[in-house]
């Protein structure tokens, strides 16, 4: 059925210089041509290869040379998608203005290696209804990259949520993928645990989760021991339920996560974790957007056992939902074997034997420094990695913020399209949750009035570079 559903959102049209691609009922993606747009101190050219329709705008290198689009659009938030080459090794960043407001002082437009290697740059604006002005201008003497086209996805209405643009997720090689099989990298954030932390996850806090947050995914932290699912299975299976429902209903993508920790070997839950996974994805496999964390942080537990427990659970999922991305747990609390003495070749030599699958990685970046983040940039090379869980502090959740370390693990995560889940959306005291204590229940959760530092950063970082989900 779910394989039906993403053929029909697929459909499309192509026109000159425009392309679009159906997102839904009410919202679409439309691709407008650098070429077909008004160029000042630039020129159209056509002599580096790889570009789309008939050429791309080569910017004087100057402060001010500029392109400026005029698309159509609904009035609300979209993501605007600037293709570009950069055959130098210098940034040449771009000064974003939407109808002649600011949305970006200087966009970075990093060397891409050669001037026929293409990427994305991306950032969120607020459009008004009808015609749009949107310019990129070069704030260097260097001038800008060369521009190939803007896209504009539209994200103000349902149809144009992470799952309805999305559909169906999958692995192919290394890379998490879309319904149109092109990589994509979801970025979102995790609860807290829900035995403590309820009353953060209500309808007030998921609205500004995914519209003012503009988060693609949300992990739901259901803890097995610590006053957790041990304790009362009923009742926090049904609370599992009723949470993915309502962050489905807002169309994000829904990691359903089997948080053990203590004791560290999965194996001690296994008949808990078989009995649950049945019943959620009974329930909940017909659903596009559901991703199954099946072991939180194993640890004191060498890397084969895990590997078995995996291979144990895979097989529950599989039975209810087949097609479902499945996130494995790895040794040293999620660190890839590095805390507890191992490294990411433990799981290369010795991979688990199923499909679909990607292995997870935490961090701290109070805590983890230049061996951790070689680790995951080694391993992304090689296995499917999801980052489901950091923070920018330490590996406490809590102390000094170190920003410096966060935005390089994000830099690298954008750069090899891993995807990232922020630890925590709750109002906890420690440094790591986003909202300052006292919060929850009633907000306000939009904004940042009630943000601590963590969370001015990360909602921040959510918005802006906005989410890229190619389309074709």
């Amino acid at each position: 059925m779910r394989t039906q559903i993403a053929t029909l959102a697929a459909a499309g049209l192509v026109g000159a210089g425009l392309t679009v691609f159906a997102a839904g009922a009410d919202a679409a993606t439309t691709t407008h041509e650098a070429e077909s747009a008004t160029v000042t101190a630039g020129v159209v050219e056509s002599n580096h290869a790889g570009f789309t329709g008939t050429g791309f705008v080569n910017t004087d290198n100057a402060v001010g040379s500029s392109v400026q689009w005029s698309p159509q659009a609904a009035a609300g938030t979209a993501t605007l998608r600037f293709r570009f080459a950069n055959g130098t090794a210098v940034n040449r960043p771009m000064r974003i203005t939407v109808n002649g407001t600011e949305v970006s002082p200087a966009l970075t437009f990093p060397g891409t290696g050669a001037w026929t290697t293409w990427q994305d740059a991306t950032v969120t604006a607020t459009l008004k209804a009808g015609a749009n002005t949107i310019v990129a201008a070069s704030t260097t003497a260097t001038g800008g990259p060369n521009l190939d086209s803007l896209t504009v996805i539209d994200r103000a209405t349902g149809g144009g949520t992470p799952v309805a643009v999305n559909g169906q997720l999958r692995v192919c090689g290394v890379k998490l993928c879309n319904q149109y099989g092109r990589p994509i990298q979801l970025r979102g954030m995790s609860t807290h645990g829900l035995q403590w932390y309820p009353n953060c996850v209500n309808n007030a806090s998921l609205d500004a989760l995914a519209g003012d947050w503009q988060a693609d995914h949300l992990r739901l932290s259901m803890y097995i021991q610590e006053g957790g699912y041990e304790t009362n299975p009923r009742q926090f299976t049904d609370r599992m339920h009723a949470l993915i429902e309502q962050v489905s209903a807002r169309g994000m993508y829904v990691i359903v996560d089997w948080h053990q920790l203590t004791p560290g070997d999965p194996h001690y839950n296994l008949e808990r974790a078989r009995t649950f996974f049945a019943e959620i994805a009974q329930r909940h496999g017909s659903k596009p957007n559901i991703l199954y964390d099946v072991a939180n942080e194993p640890n004191g537990t060498p890397w084969s056992r895990i590997k078995t427990y995996h291979e144990a659970i895979i097989p529950t999922i599989r039975a209810a939902d087949p097609d479902a991305v499945i996130l494995l747990g790895t040794h040293g609390w999620g660190s890839l074997g590095v805390s507890d003495g191992g490294s990411e070749a433990d799981v290369i030599n010795n991979p688990v034997n199923a499909t679909n699958i990607m292995y997870t990685f935490h961090f701290y970046a109070g805590s983890h420094g230049t061996e951790y983040l070689n680790t995951l940039s080694r391993a992304a090379d090689r296995i499917p990695v999801f980052v489901t869980e950091f923070g920018t502090q330490t590996a406490s959740g809590d102390g000094a913020n170190n920003f410096t370390r966060s935005q390089q693990y994000l830099d690298l995560m954008a750069q090899k399209k891993i995807s990232w889940t922020n630890w925590n959306y709750s109002d906890d005291s420690r440094s790591g949750a986003v909202f300052n204590s006292g919060t929850c229940p009633g907000g306000p959760f939009a904004g940042t009035s009630r943000l601590k530092p963590a969370g001015v950063w990360i909602r921040d970082h959510l918005k802006s570079p906005a989410d890229a989900f190619p389309t074709a």
